[in-house]
């Protein structure tokens, strides 16, 4: 299937998912490592608008929020980061002066206090359900991965799976940064994935490109290597 994509600018795309969805994809460059980009999620009902994840910066979040503002009319009412690294909240300092709500995994709001990031406003413990109107966005916690805090936010109206960094793109040959991961609960927290998600049509990664169930199904077969 062919998406439509929009360059915002040099270091960010959106790509159209369906009438209510985008990916919005940034680029960084790090040193020793090179250019690599990101994965977010854009939920839109009626005017409004949630965010999934930000690009690495304030200032490449305020290039992503004022396209969404002044180029699509949406008002952003809330946020919710996958994990707490840079990747997932990187520019939640800019959000938070935009008086947008935040809300994520109480571990991660945990984590984030010890290391001085800014912090999440709203915490919750296994799950979250969050309204855009009359649409519904789900928020789980099913185990370290990743990391220790990473989330899962499935989107019911579209079956859409915003994964993060704990499911790997079809071309991964390993997990990647696993750092501040647990590679004893990964595959156990993939296995709810696969138990509670057959109907997911799209999976979105924390990088590389998104795709269908068999992303996740990839992802447990790298954590038993």
């Amino acid at each position: 299937m062919d998406y439509k994509r929009i360059m915002i600018s040099k270091d960010i795309e959106l790509i159209k998912l369906s009438e209510n969805a985008y990916v919005h994809v940034s680029y960084t460059d790090l040193p020793n490592f090179g250019r690599f980009l990101s994965n977010g999620l854009i939920f839109i009902n009626g005017n409004d608008a949630f965010l999934f994840d930000t690009p690495v910066t304030d200032s490449l979040t305020m290039d992503l929020v004022s396209w969404i503002k002044d180029s699509m009319k949406l008002k952003i009412v809330g946020f919710v980061p996958n994990h707490w690294h840079v990747d997932c909240m990187g520019g939640l300092g800019y959000l938070q002066n935009q008086k947008i709500e935040s809300y994520a995994n109480q571990i991660t709001i945990d984590i984030v206090k010890t290391k001085k990031l800014p912090i999440p406003t709203h915490g919750f413990k296994d799950s979250l359900q969050l309204q855009l109107g009359d649409k519904l966005i789900k928020c789980y916690y099913f185990g370290a991965a990743h990391s220790l805090d990473n989330i899962v936010v499935w989107i019911p109206s579209e079956q859409i799976l915003f994964a993060g960094c704990m499911i790997k793109s079809a071309d991964s040959k390993d997990l990647g940064n696993i750092v501040d991961g647990d590679l004893i609960a990964y595959p156990k927290t993939i296995d709810k994935l696969i138990d509670r998600f057959p109907k997911a049509k799209i999976v979105i990664p924390g990088h590389g490109q998104f795709g269908g169930f068999e992303l996740i199904k990839h992802t447990k077969e790298l954590t038993t290597k």
